[in-house]
């Protein structure tokens, strides 16, 4: 059975920056299942219109359309219980919805509004148009006007991170003595800039920066090798 998973992809199809599907591609590892994924554009809406909605991850899995990160991870653990869990337990389970919403409502607003150009500088010709004229209209600005200064941005970034970065001074994972769906949420956030920017979005010799490192390499250098960083 091939498992497929629609994914966002820019201009070049092995550009996949989306923060979301990272925490689905990462979800998936974790399980240890077998997938493909298919690299998706913006203006593709048409292709996943049996979910309802116009917006990846989604996968595709024995037939199921299941669409949203969060909502790929529940999935996940209730089809395959005897693989390992991405939560093991109530407790895991909040403390990594705790940490997807963090992360959306903190550090996606600084990260778009650092790469907002970047991503505008990426993305497939016939998605430009269309990407412009969507966050133009969503948050009230020119892309131009909307992107903060990169400097300006990374220190935002930083500060933000500073729960994150007293946790994994002490600990090796966000949710205990292992990789849960907590860490994979973080990390989709993080490898978003990753992939876009042309230096390391944060500091190496720190928790988050050391910690970033053992996500890259976790399944065989999955992020590393798929994101080609």
């Amino acid at each position: 059975m091939v498992r497929t998973l629609y994914d966002l992809a820019a201009k070049d199809p092995e550009m996949r920056f989306s923060p979301f599907c990272w925490r689905a591609k990462m979800a998936l590892q974790h399980k240890g299942l077998d997938f493909e994924t298919v690299p998706w554009r913006f203006t593709e809406k048409d292709v996943i219109a049996r979910t309802g909605q116009g917006r990846v991850p989604v996968l595709v899995d024995d037939g199921r359309w299941v669409h949203d990160s969060w909502q790929i991870a529940l999935y996940l653990d209730e089809a395959y219980p005897d693989r390992p869990l991405l939560m093991r337990n109530a407790a895991e389970r909040a403390i990594a919805r705790f940490v997807s919403s963090w992360c959306d409502q903190t550090l996606h607003p600084i990260l778009r509004s650092t790469f907002l150009l970047n991503i505008y500088g990426v993305v497939a010709d016939r998605d430009r148009a269309y990407f412009r004229e969507s966050r133009e209209k969503l948050f009230g600005g020119t892309l131009e006007e909307l992107t903060l200064e990169r400097s300006v941005g990374l220190k935002a970034l930083a500060q933000a991170l500073q729960p994150a970065e007293a946790t994994l001074k002490v600990g090796r994972w966000l949710a205990g003595d292992a990789p849960s769906y907590a860490d994979y949420s973080l990390f989709g956030s993080l490898q978003w800039g990753h992939v876009l920017g042309e230096e390391p979005i944060v500091i190496p010799d720190s928790g988050v920066g050391r910690w970033f490192e053992r996500m890259l390499d976790l399944f065989d250098s999955y992020a590393r090798q798929a994101a080609r960083v």
